[in-house]
């Protein structure tokens, strides 16, 4: 192995080399306590320490590092207490994620690192939008994100440089090839001769080094930073390495030949380095012992100091509010003068105030600049906010969602358009697992919205159509909208988009220009969780929303001798318990009505409430309405007689008949 110090001092040399030896002798520590069985668990980075040390200390303190699990010099070089981590590994209220989540599963922003999820990918699109985030604000930052050799086969790698490339973002991809995803050698995870290769596919420079060389990562890391800080785009950089333990400690290396062990240990970063420095004649075996000495007696005493700390106590009580970043809404009431709206253009009305409000808002998705969106809700919006507060994206709704988070995490507010909510599954996991679930993790707000146009009824067959709100009214973290009147629609979206917290926004596309109402002038908010009574009668209650408040109207409004309460929820996560129970209590008989399929609908969750809470009120079962449990179809007469207005009379008569 090859040095070259180039014009370092002596003192950046030692430097390094005490940064270096640091978390090897931690890991060192936790080897000997998992033998011993005080913890239960480790994922070791020995033989990889020269990237997270080299790298963490190229960038600027202020720059933001996205790190993987064997990544523990990231950590220790930007001097995170070693108390304070171990608390973490251990689980301790101290630690960040106050005994949540374990291993490096965290963020922090006092230290300008954002962990992993163990989905590996999804982490690298956060980069892009902390990335954004500065090129907004015109400040000329660099971003790390690391990556293992195994998740470069995951969408969510291409997606992230994909938009990297295009907008070019200045982020330093790096690639950390260690020969194996768990047992699985690199000859079976990809074909090209080098990771570094997929660069050219993506226009974009690519850079492969010699990652157990601590001076070249430090040297390559400090030029690429420096580069794009003044002219931002991103860079591939693969970092040749060897992981010389197991996957964890449990999984063993007996899938490894013991050729290629023997091979790598002799190019093991820190003795090379260390062998390196005796040679320049600035280190002696009595300066590495004393340096060695002074590292033991912090390590035990700060590892000793977090076993001693007491276990969390459970509190059912704060783990649901820390589910949510604390916000009180304050409500903004409507002003005296409205005007005549479609619901479509209630929701421009409500992008446009909230753009003027929040000038750190951006918005994204699929044809919404120029073009404005497919339903043209954000026409005109690049010509009066700018393309870089609204923009195209590539087709890619994961990374999509996860730069939006990465906006979030670096100060900005992202609302997220998806250009159907059937193709919301293509950002799934970004939701359900980083979005709702990061405040509950390590503290940090989700400010994002996202727009889902939803619904049938308009012949657009069984992947446009979906009514999908049940698959995210079950996750905890997420709060869910679904307006049915224009008046809604813009007070929601103002009131989503002011709540620092993931907001899921359902939008009726069959609504959108064949429903108008008035609409109040000016900016209000409608309170997110909060019901709105739309009718009150003696005979039966109908709960429903979306565009089943419609076919409920329409059907009331036809048979003018039934007394029917009618409660439009308005909001599914938080839902209005109260308006609810006094809902029931109107008649004792009670139908739940959605566009929705019936099998574990949403409206399951509603009933079984009811049945569970109000039980002494009510006169009938709880009948839901909804549609048929199948996909749905294209044909108008096949999806009028899917839809769940179709079943609506005969479930109204079969209550009445109790």
């Amino acid at each position: 192995m090859q040095f070259d110090r180039k014009d370092k001092s002596d003192t950046t040399l030692l430097k390094l080399y005490r940064h270096l030896l640091f978390p090897r002798m931690v890991e060192e520590k936790m080897l000997i306590l998992l033998r011993q069985g005080r913890i239960g668990k480790w994922f070791s980075g020995i033989g990889q320490e020269a990237i997270a040390v080299g790298s963490t200390l190229a960038m600027d303190s202020t720059e933001y590092i996205l790190p993987m699990h064997r990544n523990l010099g990231v950590f220790t070089s930007r001097h995170i207490p070693l108390k304070r981590l171990m608390a973490q590994w251990q689980g301790k209220v101290s630690g960040f994620t106050k005994g949540r989540d374990r291993s490096f599963h965290f963020g922090t922003q006092d230290y300008r690192i954002i962990g992993m999820i163990s989905h590996l990918g999804p982490q690298l699109a956060l980069a892009d939008g902390i990335a954004l985030a500065n090129i907004l604000r015109n400040k000329s930052s660099a971003t790390l994100v690391f990556t293992g050799e195994g998740a470069t086969s995951e969408g969510d790698f291409h997606e992230a440089v994909n938009v990297a490339a295009v907008w070019n973002l200045p982020v330093i991809f790096l690639i950390e090839n260690n020969g194996y995803g768990l047992s699985t050698p690199t000859s079976e995870q990809y074909k090209c001769a080098n990771l570094v290769d997929k660069a050219i596919g993506y226009g974009i420079k690519g850079v492969q080094i010699d990652g157990n060389n601590i001076l070249e990562v430090y040297d390559t890391i400090t030029e690429l930073a420096k580069e794009m800080r003044t002219n931002p785009g991103p860079v591939l950089l693969e970092c040749k390495t060897f992981r010389m333990r197991g996957h964890e400690e449990a999984s063993g290396l007996k899938y490894v030949p013991q050729d290629l062990i023997t091979e790598w240990a002799a190019k093991d970063p820190l003795s090379n380095y260390t062998d390196y420095l005796i040679a320049e004649g600035l280190l002696d075996s009595t300066q590495i012992a004393a340096i060695k000495l002074e590292f033991k007696r912090a390590i035990d005493a700060d590892v000793e100091a977090a076993f001693n700390e007491p276990e969390p106590e459970a509190s059912p009580e704060r783990e649901l509010a820390d589910m949510y970043y604390p916000y009180q809404e304050e409500p903004v009431l409507p002003g005296t003068t409205q005007t005549e709206k479609r619901y479509l253009d209630a929701i421009t009305d409500a992008l446009d105030l909230s753009m003027q409000q929040h000038e750190n808002l951006v918005i994204m998705g699929q044809d919404v600049a120029d073009y404005g969106g497919a339903f043209k809700i954000t026409e005109g919006f690049s010509t009066r906010f700018g393309k870089g507060r609204v923009r195209n994206t590539p087709i890619c709704e994961s990374a999509i969602v996860g730069t939006a988070l990465g906006l979030s995490i670096n100060g900005f507010k992202a609302v997220v358009e998806m250009q159907f909510a059937d193709f919301v599954t293509c950002g799934f996991n970004q939701i359900v697992n980083n979005l709702a679930k990061t405040h509950y993790r390590w503290g940090e707000k989700a400010d994002v919205v996202v727009r889902m146009p939803t619904g049938a009824g308009t012949g657009a067959g069984p992947f446009h159509s979906q009514s999908n709100e049940a698959w995210f009214t079950k996750t905890p973290g997420l709060k869910i909208v679904y307006p049915a009147f224009p008046y809604d629609a813009k007070g929601l979206l103002i009131a989503a988009i002011n709540d620092p917290n993931p907001v899921l926004y359902f939008e009726h596309k069959f609504l959108y220009r064949s429903l108008t109402g008035p609409v109040p002038d000016g900016n209000y908010t409608c309170e997110i969780g909060k019901a709105n009574l739309l009718r009150t009668g003696s005979q039966f209650t109908i709960i429903t929303y979306g565009l089943g408040v419609h076919w409920s109207l329409a059907y009331l409004d036809q048979h003018p001798g039934l007394s029917a309460t009618l409660l439009n929820l308005c909001s599914l996560q938080p839902w209005d318990q109260a308006a609810v129970a006094a809902a029931v209590k109107t008649s004792g008989k009670v139908i739940i009505l959605h566009e929705d399929t019936l099998g574990s609908g949403f409206g399951a969750e509603i009933a079984a409430w009811i049945s569970e809470h109000c039980f002494e009120h009510l006169d009938a079962p709880v009948m839901r309405c909804a549609s048929l449990d199948t996909a749905i179809p294209m044909h108008k007469t096949l999806e009028d007689s899917f839809l769940a207005k179709s079943r609506l009379a005969e479930t109204v008569e079969k209550l009445l008949s109790y």
